[in-house]
């Protein structure tokens, strides 16, 4: 199993920039692809950016391409989302989740999928003020 911790959340305002980490432990990330989902106050939870295991492709919601970043450094066994120029529609509690290496070789939809990720963190809350 694989452990997963986020941080780096927090109160920011809107056109402002976070970087979240997630860190694993209890196995090497690099035998993982690795997603971030995002739940705002009564909504579903939400696919938002993934990245595959050796970080050679990445995948967007729409609403975030151009303004988040996630990007992995397997050595540090850490996941990153940069998120610039914030919104208040950004505000959400995030979540990192880990999933089996050849996801992203199922088809692209596939990613974007919360059901097919098997591990996820506690959260980390992200809050863009107007």
């Amino acid at each position: 199993q694989v452990q997963l911790v986020e941080s780096g959340g927090g109160l920011v305002q809107a056109g402002g920039s976070l970087r979240l980490s997630c860190a694993a432990s209890g196995r090497t990330l690099s035998t993982y692809f690795m997603g971030w989902f995002r739940q705002a106050p009564g909504k579903e939870r939400e696919f938002a950016a993934a990245v595959s295991w050796n970080g050679g492709n990445t995948y967007y919601q729409d609403s975030v391409k151009g303004r988040f970043t996630i990007s992995r450094d397997n050595t540090k066994n850490t996941v990153y989302l940069q998120m610039n120029s914030l919104k208040p529609e950004d505000t959400a509690v995030y979540y990192c989740a880990a999933g089996p290496a050849g996801l992203g070789a199922s088809g692209t939809y596939r990613v974007t999928e919360a059901r097919q990720y098997d591990y996820w963190g506690q959260g980390t809350q992200v809050t863009v003020s107007s």
